[in-house]
This record gives C-alpha cells, sequence and structure tokens, in this order.
C-alpha cells in the first residue's frame, strides 16, 4: 500500500534534507507545505504522516499538532530543548527527532508511523464505505441500520454467550425537541466503550448494546450519563437472553416508556379502578371483566391512539414519495397505512377480548412480497411514547425496504 507524506515547514532545505532520508517509492505520495498556506490543505492530513520542522515556529508548531491529533507526526527540532519536547508530547506529537538523527535510525522510528496511517486509511475508506450504505453516519459511531445490526450481534451472542445489555434510550415528550443528535450522540458515545454499540431507530432515539456488564451496572452508568446534561434523558435497559430481535426491542421499549411514564402511570392508577385492579387483584375475575376492558380500550383510542396517528401523519404529510398516508380510528381498532400505487402497508391495533392488546404490522412492497408480524401489549403498556415509537419504526422500516430516503 501506498504511503502519504506531508511535510511542514517554513524552510525550503527542510524538503530537501528530508527527502534524502525517505528513500520513497514510486508509489508513495509527497506534500509540502509551508506553515501559512496548510490550513488550505488540511483534509490532506487524513490518514497521512505528518513531519514538521519546528526550527522558528514552535508556537506554529503546537498549534497544529492540537489540530491534528489523530494524525500520526514527527516533529524535528534543530536541537534537543527538553521543555519544547515534553510539550509537544502533550500535544500528540507521535515521536521528537532532532535533525542529526542518523538515515537508519530515522528509518526504524518512521515504520511505526506508517504502520498506524495505513491503518487509519483502511479505517477512512471502511467508514466511507459504511456511510455510503447507509449504515453508520458520517459524523460518528451510530448505526443507522439498526435491524441488521442488531440481528448480527444476537447470533455472535447465541455463538459465544456472554453477558449482554441492551437498552432504549429517549428524551421525553416535553424536551426531545431540545436535543440535537449530536449532543445524544456525543454524550454517549464518550461515556460508553469501544465494543458497545449505538443505533439510532427514531428522531432522537437509540437502542444500545453494552456489553460484559449487568443491568445495575448499565443502570449506574446511566445515570452518571443523565448528571452530564441538564435536558432530561430516559433509558429502559434489559438482558440479552435468547430473546428475538423483536422480542428484545419491545421489552426495551416497554422498560423505556415505564420509567418514562412512572410517575404519571401511578397518578392515573390512584383514580381508574380498572388499573388499579389489575395492578393489585391479579387473581381477581373482574380484572377480566369484558365490559370493563373494552371501555378501557376505548378510552385509550380516544385518549391515546387516534392523536398518535394524526400527529405522525402530519410529521410525514408529503415526505414520502408516491405514497400517501391514511389513518383510521373507530370502535375496537386503529389502523394507520401507507399507500402506494402496487402495495399497502399497515399498522392495526385492536385488542381481542379481555386483556391483551395486539398490533399486527405488514409491510408488503409488492403483491407477492408481503412481510408481517405482531406485537403483543399488555393494556397498561400502551402509552403515548411507546406508540410513537413503533409508528416511527415502522415507517422508517417501510422507508428502507422501499429505498425511499426522503
Amino acid at each position: 500500500m501506498s504511503n502519504k507524506i506531508v511535510l511542514v515547514s517554513d524552510d525550503s532545505n527542510f524538503f530537501d534534507f528530508i527527502r534524502l532520508k525517505l528513500e520513497l517509492r514510486k508509489s508513495d505520495e509527497l506534500f509540502t507545505f509551508s506553515f501559512d498556506v496548510l490550513p488550505e490543505n488540511l483534509h490532506l492530513l487524513n490518514s497521512a504522516v505528518l513531519i514538521i520542522n519546528s526550527e522558528n515556529s514552535e508556537e506554529k508548531t503546537l498549534d497544529l499538532l492540537n489540530i491534528v491529533k489523530n494524525s500520526p507526526s514527527i516533529v524535528f527540532s534543530f536541537n534537543d530543548d527538553d521543555v519544547f519536547r515534553r510539550k509537544c508530547y502533550r500535544a500528540g506529537v507521535f515521536d521528537f527527532m532532532t535533525l542529526l538523527i542518523p538515515d537508519a535510525e530515522f528509518r526504524a522510528r518512521i515504520i511505526p508511523l506508517l504502520t498506524v496511517s495505513s491503518l487509519l486509511e483502511k479505517n477512512r475508506q471502511y467508514r466511507e464505505f459504511l456511510v455510503a450504505k447507509n449504515i453508520i453516519t458520517r459524523d460518528s459511531e451510530v448505526f443507522l441500520d439498526y435491524n441488521h445490526i442488531i440481528d448480527l450481534k444476537l447470533d455472535e451472542i447465541k455463538k459465544t454467550p456472554q453477558k449482554v445489555v441492551f437498552g432504549a434510550i429517549s428524551p421525553n415528550e416535553k424536551n426531545k425537541f431540545l436535543f440535537k443528535p449530536a449532543q445524544i450522540e456525543a454524550l454517549i458515545l464518550n461515556n460508553i466503550r469501544k465494543n458497545d454499540i449505538l443505533m439510532n431507530f427514531a428522531p432522537n432515539k437509540y437502542f444500545i448494546f453494552l456489553f460484559d456488564i449487568d443491568i445495575a451496572g448499565a443502570e449506574k452508568l446511566w445515570q452518571k450519563i443523565s448528571f452530564q446534561t441538564t435536558n432530561l434523558l430516559y433509558a429502559g435497559f434489559c438482558k440479552v437472553l435468547n430473546q428475538n430481535r423483536e422480542r428484545l426491542i419491545n421489552e426495551a421499549l416497554n422498560n423505556l416508556h415505564e420509567v418514562i411514564n412512572k410517575e404519571k402511570s401511578f397518578n392515573y392508577s390512584k383514580n381508574n379502578p380498572l388499573v388499579g385492579l389489575n395492578t393489585i387483584q391479579n387473581s381477581s375475575e373482574s380484572l377480566y371483566n369484558f365490559k370493563m376492558f373494552k371501555q378501557e380500550f376505548g378510552k385509550k383510542i380516544d385518549r391515546i391512539i387516534a392523536p398518535v396517528f394524526y400527529q405522525v401523519q402530519q410529521k410525514y404529510l408529503n415526505k414520502l414519495q408516491g405514497v400517501s398516508l391514511e389513518q383510521i380510528s373507530d370502535e375496537g381498532y386503529g389502523i394507520f397505512y401507507i399507500k402506494g400505487k402496487q402495495a399497502v402497508s399497515s399498522f392495526k391495533i385492536t385488542s381481542p377480548g379481555f386483556s391483551k392488546i395486539n398490533i399486527d404490522i405488514t409491510y408488503q412492497s409488492s403483491s407477492n412480497n408481503i412481510d408481517a408480524k405482531r406485537i403483543v401489549l399488555e393494556p397498561e403498556e400502551l402509552e403515548q411514547g411507546l406508540l410513537e415509537d413503533l409508528l416511527e419504526q415502522f415507517i422508517l422500516e417501510y422507508k428502507r425496504g422501499n429505498g425511499n430516503d426522503t
């Protein structure tokens, strides 16, 4: 693989001096800049070995090192100034040399930097591929195709059992638009380990894999993260056992919205005899009184399902190409449609009778290609935040499956 080397100096004689030491191959790329013109060409330092001549330019050298901390770099100094050497190492330089260094020693010491540069270049190319495939974001290690990543990791965990926690992360409804995605991502990425995985599943909302940790450890980590922001962020965690992807996601989302709605649910249960009976008198037959449950489900249609369907319809109005969005809410059911010329995908909420709520999701990319799944919830689990997240997932899955990236 060819090497990319950038020389920086205000002394043109330094360029000739270094060329002799480098013994460049025909495939290697060499760039030379003075300090003054370098700002226009900083992009060339990406995955390049940077060699800086600091003579009469010590402050400029330190400033440059602070800007390009991720580039493997060498500082050449006219004399071995120990104070300046320490400042360079603190600024992130890889190696410090004097102009009197023998050629053989120079070549031996530059080899590790060329190796690092090669790895950085391969990493850059791989990242560009992942960005082009819409798998990660350009500016951070956040995965977008969470279905593929979750399936991949679940397969790995089944083959090599390990302690893993899966989580769902979200601001609450009042402050979710106070965050910029980059703020949330930077906050989380700065506090998790390199092998942990962050995935985006809806605007400002994320899934996360935390490895070699238990639920108590994950909650402790989240407490640490929460202290670093004035806006409220919530997380719901669950152990990764033998769940499939759908069950794992639903479990994490349920735990997330249990955290978000804890106080609200507590206050509601005090004033609602049905919820109170469900939580206190589980064994009583009156819990499953069909008439009472039917009335309660009707209230959820009016209070939660219909408003959320309408809000999401308005949010995506004219933003999905070639389709129309429709929503219907009536006694006993609610349906959200994505209708195209050839196919219809639907998100349908019904109650089979007593104590369950079914969400049937159908993706139809053509008359011969239909994918369907069912989510089963407890009545108290169907709250506004959870329904919004599931509906956002439904639309996101549709967009990815039909190549609609609007």
